[in-house]
């Protein structure tokens, strides 16, 4: 066997030490820790550890407070731990086996029964944890293909509805500046980043619906009338429609954004919005920020119907009420991105 693996031995008493490293150590790289502080420090420092023999009974730290933070920290899932005691202390053992612990080793240590058992192990997990991998690629890869099949998709839309296919991306990039704002300002509404990160591809498809629309409705030069308003509404709901038909192409939680943004982005903070009415919070706040990227960009872009507003009226017009009315708080937010949004007008990047 090579040197490859590494097995960091943890225990208070020098000697128990010392004999287990001359146990491994012709056949793996040995490090030493003689209390859980240090022996989570090194785990932290040496990612690459391929089991942890774990003293239960020491001064500074036990064993099951380690596998306590290892589970914290998700390390438990990947690197194998074996529970060192002289002690018969059940209780302890049973405590450790849920916590993750994979075996137990009692002392006197029996040199060779003892290499077979945790040899196994770790070729065990260095096999799982390869196969583990592989799949985090291939699920990353297939997600990637998902997405863009999405962004065509949505692309497609905006072409149809003689767009330049930009209005996509300046949706996705109004929404992460404005949503990163809101959870910054306000704790009610804070979501970590990769919450965030779905919900901006998720605002992709906010329009998807629009492929259900009559061209003659969807790029009229004119003011629509009533019919063809209510026709035009109905993009919110043949989008869930569209959507309930490919929901394997994306993880559940990018699929219930996706859907809820479909639906409820033209709801309005006083409840006259469509289709549902719904007033308040009652519209999720991903909702609620992607209402007010697809405004703001709307009025400051040409369309079939009108000529582009310009930013600072662009601006008013969303605080007078002329697009419906907005929270008071998301507006906030979007007014303490005003200076990134005009430096970035296709603002697109992570940051």
């Amino acid at each position: 066997m090579d040197k490859e693996n590494t097995i960091l031995i943890v225990d208070d008493v020098d000697i128990n030490r010392e004999i287990l490293a001359e146990i491994f150590g012709d056949d793996y790289h040995i490090m030493q820790a003689g209390n859980g502080k240090q022996a989570l420090e090194i785990m932290n420092d040496n990612p690459d550890i391929s089991a942890v023999l774990l003293d239960l009974l020491m001064p500074e730290m036990n064993g099951l407070e380690v596998l306590k933070e290892m589970n914290r920290n998700e390390k438990i899932k990947s690197i194998p731990v074996f529970l060192i005691t002289a002690a018969n202390n059940d209780e302890m053992l049973m405590e450790g086996y849920h916590l993750g612990a994979v075996d137990v080793i009692r002392k006197p240590f029996m040199t060779h029964f003892l290499k077979h058992r945790i040899s196994n192990i770790i070729e065990l997990y260095g096999h799982r944890n390869e196969l583990e991998h592989v799949v985090e690629k291939q699920v990353e890869r297939l997600q990637q293909v998902n997405q863009s099949m999405i962004e065509t998709l949505a692309t497609l839309i905006e072409f149809r509805d003689c767009e330049s296919g930009e209005h996509v991306q300046r949706i996705c990039g109004l929404t992460r500046i404005i949503m990163k704002k809101v959870s910054h300002i306000f704790p009610e509404y804070h979501l970590p980043k990769h919450e965030i990160d779905k919900i901006v591809r998720s605002a992709v498809l906010h329009d998807v619906g629009k492929i259900a629309i009559p061209d003659g409705i969807l790029n009229k030069p004119g003011r629509l009338t009533k019919e063809e308003f209510e026709t035009m509404k109905l993009h919110t709901v043949k989008g869930c429609e569209i959507l309930q038909k490919i929901p394997d192409m994306m993880d559940k939680e990018t699929y219930n954004y996706s859907y809820d943004i479909c639906r409820h982005h033209h709801e309005r903070w006083d409840g006259k919005g469509y289709p549902d009415g719904l007033k308040g919070d009652e519209i999720s706040i991903w909702a609620q920020v992607v209402s007010v990227a697809d405004v703001y960009d709307a009025l400051t872009a040409e369309r079939v119907y009108k000529k582009a507003f310009d930013h600072e009226t662009a601006v008013k017009m969303i605080h007078n009420g002329d697009c419906g009315t907005f929270n008071p708080k998301v507006l906030e937010a979007f007014d303490a991105s005003l200076e990134k949004i005009q430096k970035d007008r296709v603002p697109v990047s992570e940051d």
